[in-house]
Formats: structure tokens, C-alpha cells, sequence
């Protein structure tokens, strides 16, 4: 087949090269919008007068056509024709003639390209922050059923202090709001059109670029040609994006199984989100979780490849560019595929109150209110920490908790201590007294799941 670029050369490129170079089997996914950046090209071209205004309409009638096709599934790409540009534009030629062949006017496969990726991306990226919305009320539903559901904290894996599982929950929620934020703003830089940047150095045509930004949609047109057509910036960002998601997606899923172990036994995955094993009959394995926390890695590995990519091209295009694709549609598939099932699986779970409320008990998680308990006495803290740390050192040697002390053997460490100890460092006191904002007393938390449906209605 005669390549639409083929003039300056006098043999045919080997089928391998042809094979090598092709990236219509992961780009023609990109068909919709590069249909309608042709069209908003060739209707510029109409208006300018660069080309007859009835080559211009009856361009744009054939590439609707086109479309319609595609979707019907009655157009089969060719390898020959190398991506999914140089596809929509050998079928239109065919079907229309000299006419389809004015289409490339004032365009460059290099501008071609950056315009359908921003299209691309930006329509995906909408699409991932409505599946983050989703996933933000499924957290908010969840918390709101466990403000009274008290369970340990912890750091560095010990158990620290008690929250609740509501608490814990919007944490989550916290860090969705963040990612929803930068998607947003991955998504307005992206939002720039490069068309009629050309090759590299624009064209002599009177393009009217601002008009094509305005029948695409685009906010502003790129300022520079150069950067126009080597700037891959964005889908590094949105890449960069996906990761920092897959990452919050992945340290829940990584709780998720601690807690449906036998050790911790919080949460029981529903059994549609579970597995079995085919030699141990008494197994339910929390698979959905342990392919989200694998997942992350894929993503992980495309950002880094991006950048790889990008680290060492002078401008402005270079064919490594090509390399861009694959990594990101990846990234997006992944994105996609783990947040509805990651909603799913968290709805269903059975959540465990009474062994969460069981292991806040241990561990000493209410250490820290006993000092805050003998600071309001008057003790210096740091003589209270003292103080606590060899009372906990006391209980351990016993097989005690603090609150299974004795007033007399409290009262060996402090003579300060009097019988409101026990109200005071009981796990409902402890959670409930931390009403500071950002805190998990219920009071606070259902304050700030009013703020979080309050943001989420916004959204709508």
C-alpha cells in the first residue's frame, strides 16, 4: 500500500518496519477524537477560505459518516496505514476523493497526535473523577452507619490510641478529595489546544486557532509551536495522578486483608469479593484487595516509564514519543477497573464491632489519656508520661490492662489518682472527649460527614 507520505521515497518500507512502526492496535481507540479534530479542522479551513468551503462541508459530512461506521463496527483498521490518523484519513480519501485529500492542510501528524491525546485524556479523566465521586459517598454511606464503632489506631502497626471506623473512613475520604482536586487540575493544564502548532514551527496558513479551541472546547490555544507538539508534561501529570490514587487505593486494600485475617478478624469480605483455594477447603482469601495492592505497581511502573521516555528527547517530536500511548491508556484501564470493584467490595464487608472494640482494649491504647488524665490533675506531662510508662511496664508483668488496675495499685504510681480514673480512660471517653477539629469524637466526625455530603452534592 502507497504510504500517504511516500513521495520522497523509492522503496517500500519492510513489512517488519511497517509491523514496528504501526500503533494502530492501541490508538484507535482515539478514533472519536480524532474524527472531531478534523472536523473542527476542516471547518476552520472552510471559514478561512484555505480550502473550497464545499470541500470543507462535504470533508466534514464523510468523516461523520465515518464515525457512524466505526461505531457500527462495519470499518476494519489496516496495520499499512500506521495509526489511527493516517487510518480515518486513507478511508475518507477513498470514499471523497481529491477533496478528503485537503484535509491535511496546515497539519502535521506531530500537532495531530497532541490534540487527540489531550481530547483523549480529558474525557477519561472526567471519567475517573465521577468513578472518585462514587467511591467518596460509598466511604461517606459507610462511615455515617459506624460514628459509635470503636477500634484501635495505629502507628508504626502497634496499637496507639482508639478512633472509630468512621474516623478511619473519612481519612480515606480525605485522601479521595485530594485526588479528586488534582485530576481537576491535571485536567485544566491538559486543557490546551496544539493544533496548528504544525511540525514544529506552526504554518504559513492563516489558521484561526482560537476557533478550533472553541469548537473543541479547549480553554486557550498552546503558546509556543515547539512546545505545542513536544509536550508530554500532561500525560506525565495525569499518570503521576493515577499513581497517588492506586497508592491510597492500595494502603486500604492492604488493611482490608490484615483485618479479614484470623489474627486481626475486623472485617469478613463478602463472599462474591472473596476467593477460595483449590487445595485448602476452609480458605476465603481477600483476592479483589491483593489485586488492587498488585495493581499499583503496574501504575507505578508507567510513570516511571514515561519519564524515562521523556528524560533525554531534544526537541521537538521524536517517534520515542509514540511510547506515551500504551503506558497511559494502561494506567487509565487499571484506574478504572479497580475503583468500581474497590466501592463494591467495601459496601458488602461485614465489619466486626464487637472484636474491633475488643482489640482498642488492648494494647494500651488509652496510655495517653491516663497522662492527660494526671496533667488535668496538675502533673507536669512529662512527668505523667513517666509516670504511665511504668504503670504500662506494671501491667504488662500482670497480664493487666490499665483500666483492670486496682484504685489502690493506681494509687501507687500517683496519689493524685481518684475513682474517676475509670470513666475517664474508657474507650467511649476516649474516643468522644477528642472533639478537636479533625478529631474522631462522634460528634466531630458526623460534623464532618455533613461536610463531606455538603461537597459531594456540590458535585452533582
Amino acid at each position: 500500500m502507497a504510504k500517504l507520505w511516500g513521495g520522497r521515497f523509492q522503496k517500500s518500507t519492510d513489512k517488519k518496519v511497517d509491523d514496528f512502526n504501526s500503533s494502530i492496535r492501541f490508538d484507535k481507540r482515539m478514533y472519536k477524537q480524532d474524527i472531531k479534530g478534523s472536523i473542527a479542522h476542516a471547518a476552520m479551513l472552510g471559514k478561512q477560505n484555505i480550502i473550497p468551503r464545499e470541500d470543507s462541508d462535504k470533508i466534514i459530512a464523510e468523516l461523520r459518516n465515518i464515525l457512524s461506521d466505526i461505531e457500527d463496527g462495519k470499518i476494519e483498521f489496516e496495520v499499512d496505514a500506521e495509526d489511527i490518523h493516517m487510518n480515518i484519513e486513507k478511508i475518507l480519501i477513498e470514499r471523497i476523493g481529491d477533496a478528503g485529500k485537503r484535509l491535511h492542510t496546515g497539519r502535521s501528524r506531530n500537532d495531530q497526535v497532541a490534540l487527540d491525546m489531550r481530547m483523549y485524556l480529558m474525557d477519561e479523566t472526567a471519567d475517573i473523577e465521577e468513578m472518585l465521586i462514587d467511591a467518596m459517598n460509598t466511604l461517606v454511606d459507610l462511615a455515617a452507619e459506624h460514628t459509635e464503632t470503636i477500634m484501635p489506631g495505629y502507628t508504626h502497626l502497634q496499637k496507639a490510641q482508639p478512633v472509630t471506623f468512621a474516623h478511619h473512613l473519612m481519612a480515606y475520604f480525605e485522601m479521595f478529595k485530594r485526588d479528586l482536586s488534582r485530576l481537576r487540575d491535571c485536567r485544566a493544564r491538559t486543557n490546551v489546544m496544539p493544533l496548528g502548532s504544525g511540525a514544529l514551527a506552526g504554518t504559513t496558513y492563516p489558521l484561526d486557532r482560537k476557533f478550533v479551541a472553541e469548537q473543541l472546547g479547549f480553554d486557550a490555544v498552546t503558546a509556543n509551536s515547539l512546545d505545542g507538539v513536544s509536550d508530554r508534561d500532561f500525560v506525565i501529570e495525569l499518570a503521576s495522578c493515577l499513581s497517588i490514587v492506586m497508592m491510597h487505593l492500595s494502603r486500604f486494600s492492604e488493611e482490608l486483608i490484615l483485618w479479614s485475617s484470623n489474627e486481626f478478624s475486623f472485617v469478613e469480605p463478602d463472599d462474591a469479593y472473596s476467593t477460595g483455594s483449590s487445595i485448602m477447603p476452609q480458605k476465603k482469601n481477600p483476592d479483589v484487595a491483593e489485586l488492587i495492592r498488585g495493581k499499583t505497581g503496574r501504575v507505578y511502573g508507567h510513570l516511571m516509564g514515561l519519564l524515562t521516555t521523556m528524560k533525554g528527547i531534544p526537541l521537538a517530536y521524536n517517534k520515542d514519543m509514540q511510547e506515551d500511548k500504551e503506558p497511559i491508556f494502561d494506567a487509565i484501564d487499571t484506574v478504572k477497573l479497580c475503583l468500581p470493584v474497590f466501592c463494591d467490595m467495601i459496601a458488602t464487608m461485614t465489619v466486626k464491632k464487637e472484636n474491633m472494640l475488643k482489640g482498642s482494649k488492648g494494647g494500651f491504647t488509652n496510655a495517653t489519656d491516663v497522662a492527660d488524665y494526671l496533667v488535668k490533675k496538675g502533673l507536669p506531662f512529662r512527668e505523667a508520661h513517666a509516670v504511665v510508662g511504668r504503670m504500662v511496664f506494671y501491667a504488662i508483668e500482670r497480664d493487666k490492662s490499665l483500666d483492670e488496675l486496682s484504685m489502690s495499685e493506681f494509687r501507687e504510681f500517683s496519689d493524685i489518682i481518684e475513682s474517676d480514673i475509670y470513666d475517664a480512660i474508657s474507650m467511649e471517653t476516649c474516643v468522644n472527649d477528642r472533639k478537636v477539629i479533625g478529631g474522631p469524637a462522634k460528634e466531630t466526625v458526623e460534623k464532618a460527614i455533613r461536610k463531606a455530603r455538603e461537597f459531594l452534592d456540590r458535585q452533582e
